[in-house]
Formats: C-alpha cells, sequence, structure tokens
C-alpha cells in the first residue's frame, strides 16, 4: 500500500502570550518554536503502521519553506521512506490554495491512501482534507478513530458528535482525515532524525506544478486579526438560597430578560 501523510509545521501557542504582527493579520511567530501539527503526527504514525503491517511506502508532504522541512524529518525518522516539500515562495495560501497545491504535487505520486490531520492546531480550520480530496477525486473520511484494512477497501471508524461512532467501508484509492488518539505517535530521537537524513527529501516550486492563476488565488483573506475585548470579572452572590434567588432574578430584569 503507497500511502502519502500530509504534515505541517506549526507554532506552539500554549502557555505563550501571543503579540498581533505590525500588519494586524497574522500573529507574531518569531519567538514562538515550533513543532508537527499534533493531528498529523497522528497521522504519519498510523501510515508507518499501516507499512508496517500490510508493506508498501509512506511518503511525508509539506507546504512550506526551508525551516519546514523539519518535520519532514520527523517522519523520516519515524520510517516515512519519503518526503517531499512544496514551495510556495510568496504566495498567499489559504485552505483553497494548498488543498490546490497539494494536489498538484500528490497526483504524480502513487498512491493507494493519502492521509491528512483532521484539523491544524495554528487555525482550527480542518478544511484542507476535505478539499484535497475533491481536488484528487477521492472519496473520503474524517474524524477517523481506526482503520483496517481488506482486499482494495477499508473498514474505518469515524467519531460523531455525542460519543457515537460510526463504522463504514470505504474503498481505495481514499482519503482519511485522521483524528488524535487513533495510535501512540512513537518517540522519536535525535539519533533518529540523524539518519533520516539519508533518506530521500526532495523539493518542488509550487509554480512548477502547472496550476492556474485561479488555482492560486485564496478564497479567504484576513483583515484583520485582533484579540478578544476584555470583559469584566464574575459576579458572585453570597446569602441564603432565597436571597440568591431574588438577586438572579433583579439582575435578569435589569438586563432586559423577559420572564
Amino acid at each position: 500500500m503507497d500511502i502519502v501523510v500530509c504534515v505541517k509545521r506549526v507554532p506552539m501557542t500554549q502557555e505563550v502570550d501571543l503579540e498581533i504582527d505590525a500588519q494586524r493579520r497574522d500573529v507574531r511567530k518569531d519567538v514562538l518554536a515550533y513543532v508537527i501539527n499534533e493531528w498529523d503526527n497522528y497521522a504519519i504514525e498510523e501510515a508507518i503502521l499501516l507499512k508496517e503491517k500490510h508493506g508498501g511506502t509512506v511518503t511525508a508532504v509539506t507546504v512550506g519553506a526551508e525551516d519546514d522541512e523539519e518535520v519532514l524529518r520527523r517522519c523520516l525518522a519515524m520510517g516515512a521512506d519519503k518526503a517531499l516539500r512544496i514551495d510556495p515562495g510568496d504566495m498567499t495560501l489559504d485552505p483553497f490554495v494548498v488543498s490546490k497545491v497539494l494536489a498538484g504535487a500528490i497526483k504524480g505520486l502513487p498512491l493507494d491512501l493519502v492521509l491528512t490531520g483532521v484539523q491544524a492546531d495554528d487555525l482550527n480550520e480542518g478544511a484542507v482534507g476535505v478539499m484535497l480530496a475533491e481536488q484528487l477525486s477521492l472519496p473520503h473520511c474524517s474524524v477517523v478513530t481506526r482503520v483496517e484494512p481488506s482486499e482494495g477497501a477499508l473498514t474505518v471508524r469515524v467519531e460523531l458528535e455525542g460519543g457515537t461512532d460510526e463504522v463504514s467501508k470505504i474503498r481505495l484509492p481514499a482519503l482519511l482525515a485522521i483524528q488524535t488518539g487513533i495510535n501512540v505517535p512513537r518517540y522519536v530521537s535525535i539519533m533518529g532524525i540523524r539518519k533520516a537524513a539519508k533518506k530521500e527529501l526532495n523539493v518542488v516550486k509550487a509554480e512548477d506544478l502547472g496550476l492556474t492563476q485561479d488555482d492560486l488565488s485564496p478564497r479567504t483573506i484576513i483583515e484583520e486579526l485582533f484579540p478578544p475585548p476584555e470583559t469584566a470579572g464574575a459576579q458572585l452572590i453570597e446569602g441564603d438560597p432565597a436571597t440568591v434567588a431574588e438577586e438572579i432574578l433583579k439582575i435578569i430584569k435589569e438586563k432586559g430578560v423577559s420572564l
């Protein structure tokens, strides 16, 4: 089984005071550390597990600059066979453009299965996987928590709302957007990353993929980014139940809520 996994390098924003950049269209990323997107980490692990059980190859693909090769080296150290970086140059990237660029590069690769993460930890849009499936004309499932290959198909478990799951059968080739928790991603050592430097990592420019100007025109433009306004703290009401209830009713009426 030939598997292509789309991965992304994202900034760590947990427990960090984020700052808006001078153009007010993004956060300042020059002061942030970067890691592989959490959902993508599970996707690459699932691809390697499938390869170990059923044979085949795993190719990791990312859209980004030279610094983003860091996540590709990590994927190679985990067990991927090849890696491909698509250099977007100075083009504006939104989910539509990213899906077009990925599709342009992936179409030339042998594949039975494409894996992505459900969403990216930076923007939380969760759109690239579904858009990529449409660009490649592949059947797809999203929020996948289990994958069981069979002859020419996959049985997949998909997480739904309310704690329920759905089991479906999907024909290959296909695209799956992987949910966290589907497996336990393996530890990657510094020595493993150094050894991975000998594996194949190719670079292609997005402009050389034969895409039209319309393909590379973003459908989403960020006009301004700003932190949410500060609000007043919670109001604590003390007293016996009758007093508390009376005070709550008073507050509700003052807010103009009709009872």
